[in-house]
């Protein structure tokens, strides 16, 4: 399977994948650039993947489906234009066999798709960071990290943002002795002044430097504890503390 970045807004991404069982698009928020992308390849693709129902991943998906008459799957009928609503289990379409995760916290209904060794998280897990809690609670997206870090080390890592430097200047202030974190954020620079994207990143380099996988961490239960002395020290405490730590960072 190949994996290819359709860029979209400030920082979102589109992806398109294409494999021999057919051509799929996920999470598009704007159908012009995926129009523009797939006419000079006369690629049709074979349906649309959604992850959850958020505009900047669903404004392009009615006229995607329109144009080109292809299924629209996706958690609810939130999404616009869903003809085929999903929950978790396998997800057939032809010959492909898609993995589908219930992976709630972002919002309640998000979910996230893998298929061939490879993770659309949408917004909930991030390359070094995680979502913010939308409609869920804390211990729902906790719960939901836990499940995508349990998938196998080699698992390829696509989520739906370019916002890598960034949570790598959270990761790095929360986990200041990683030199995990220090050797992402000397790569992700390199990677975005050559316009290039930081991803894929990998099940293993998240829990290696992801803070919000690592909440049992000495380093990080010290580090809850600053920013909220209350904060105990169950991995769901310091979770909670950090995920509140980081809708106050810039």
């Amino acid at each position: 399977m190949s994996v290819h970045f359709i860029p979209a807004f400030a920082d979102n991404y589109i992806y398109v994948l294409e494999s021999s069982a057919g051509v799929w698009i996920v999470d598009p928020g704007d159908a012009e650039p995926v129009f523009q992308w797939l006419a000079p390849r006369q690629m049709v693709p074979t349906a649309i993947l959604c992850t959850h129902h958020h505009a900047d991943h669903t404004g392009g998906v009615a006229a995607l489906a329109d144009h080109f008459r292809i299924p629209v799957y996706g958690a609810n009928k939130r999404i616009p234009a869903l003809t085929h609503p999903v929950a978790a289990g396998k997800l057939a379409i032809g010959s492909a066999e898609i993995q589908v995760m219930e992976v709630p916290g972002h919002t309640r209904d998000h979910i996230a798709y893998v298929w061939n060794a490879s993770l659309f998280c949408g917004d909930t897990l991030f390359a070094a960071g995680c979502g913010r809690i939308f409609e869920g609670t804390p211990e729902m997206l906790f719960h939901s990290l836990q499940q995508l870090a349990a998938l196998p080390p080699e698992t390829a890592v696509y989520c739906a943002h370019e916002y890598t430097e960034n949570n790598l200047r959270f990761a790095a202030l929360v986990d200041p002795g990683n030199p995990v974190i220090r050797d992402r954020q000397i790569q992700a620079q390199k990677q975005r002044e050559r316009e290039q994207p930081t991803l894929p990143s990998s099940i293993a380099l998240e829990r290696a430097s992801n803070p919000f996988l690592r909440c049992a961490d000495p380093a990080l239960i010290a580090s809850a504890r600053h920013f909220d002395p209350l904060s105990g020290g169950t991995a769901l405490s310091v979770f909670t503390a950090l995920r509140r730590w980081k809708d106050q960072f810039s």
